[in-house]
């Protein structure tokens, strides 16, 4: 089958591969539509942190944004899987350590990250092999592109959960990419007052056209009181910024990284009382975001410039972004 390596920073090609075979407890899943995000501009381009700690190492296979068939079941797989729509979880733990038998798993020590971490091939490839326990069932009012956006749904689903925003609250989200742009989706059908505050034209534009309260530039950021600040961004002094913003008693959400350390100053959170929470991924809000989607109250689809074919992606990687893409910050592939 074919499907996207990285085989060193700067360098991604199309090779064929082999394809895989249902291991017992596992499912192989035609892959339909799959998506690409920051983690994997990363990888192409060397700065992700897990090539640099062990944890992941080229050439690899990216790809954890996915949904598909599933065409063949392993031993020990309900066969009634067979022919199901599907998604399924990036997080893949152990299931023997007290962290995945508390629910866990997601920030098990021995994970695996499908097409991230521990040399897991990943779904940017015409088939994807998955273990049944990750499998999320996709319903008809679900269609590709929005099973393709699930995982990124899912961190920012979790986001906003841990907001605690009840209706008329006034949220502010921290960048404009995709999973800012879902907090903000997700914060707002939950009734909360949204704004965004972001960088660069061309995204906070973007923000402006789906209709939020208010999109600005930081020094353009009206002195109001924001209930609740989710830090979605990668820019170093956002996270210290989000206290200074953040209402007294309130709380704040960290769900970007930077890629460099970013300084808290505690005190501040001491004497304000406020509540600050991690969130590392998707999976304990994959089922939430499915039932958001399929419901109607969060349509991720405007996020998606464009859907090209596989071999469309080294040069996407590299940043180029193809003639007739619309202004949103996610690109699919169709398998």
């Amino acid at each position: 089958m074919k499907a996207l390596v990285i085989t060193g920073p700067d360098h991604a090609e199309i090779q064929d591969v082999p394809a895989p075979e249902a291991a017992p407890g596992e499912v192989v899943v035609d892959v339909q539509r799959a998506g690409i995000c920051g983690t994997d501009v990363e990888f192409y381009t060397g700065e992700m942190q897990y090539l640099h700690t062990g944890h992941a190492d080229y050439p690899m296979r990216i790809g954890h944004e996915w949904m598909g068939t599933i065409t063949a079941v392993g031993p020990g797989v309900d066969a009634s899987w067979l022919g199901a729509r599907v998604t399924g979880d990036t997080m893949l733990g152990c299931g023997r350590c007290r962290r995945c038998l508390t629910g866990r798993q997601h920030v098990c020590e021995f994970r695996f990250e499908l097409g991230i971490r521990g040399g897991r091939p990943g779904a940017l490839a015409e088939q994807v092999a998955v273990p049944e326990t990750s499998l999320h069932r996709l319903p008809d009012t679900v269609d590709a592109a929005m099973g393709a956006m699930v995982e990124p749904g899912g961190n920012a689903y979790r986001s906003v959960q841990a907001a605690a925003l009840s209706p008329g609250d006034r949220c502010l989200v921290l960048g404009p990419g995709t999973i800012g742009l879902l907090c903000a989706l997700f914060a707002r059908a939950a009734g909360a007052e949204v704004h965004l505050l972001g960088r660069g034209s061309r995204s906070l534009e973007f923000a402006r056209s789906l209709g939020f309260d208010g999109v600005w530039a930081e020094d353009e950021l009206p002195d109001l009181p924001w209930d609740a600040v989710i830090d979605a961004s990668n820019a170093p002094h956002l996270p210290a910024r989000a206290v200074d913003l953040v209402e007294p008693g309130k709380r704040i959400v960290y769900v970007g990284l930077a890629g460099t350390p970013s300084l808290v100053d505690t005190r501040e959170l001491a004497l304000k009382d406020v509540t600050a929470v991690g969130i590392l991924s998707a999976s304990p809000g994959l089922a939430g975001t499915i039932e958001a989607y399929a419901t109607g109250a969060v349509d991720p689809t405007p996020l998606i410039a464009a859907t090209v074919a596989l071999e469309q992606l080294p040069a996407i990687l590299a940043g180029e972004r193809p003639e007739g893409s619309g202004p949103g910050p996610k690109f699919h592939v169709a398998l």
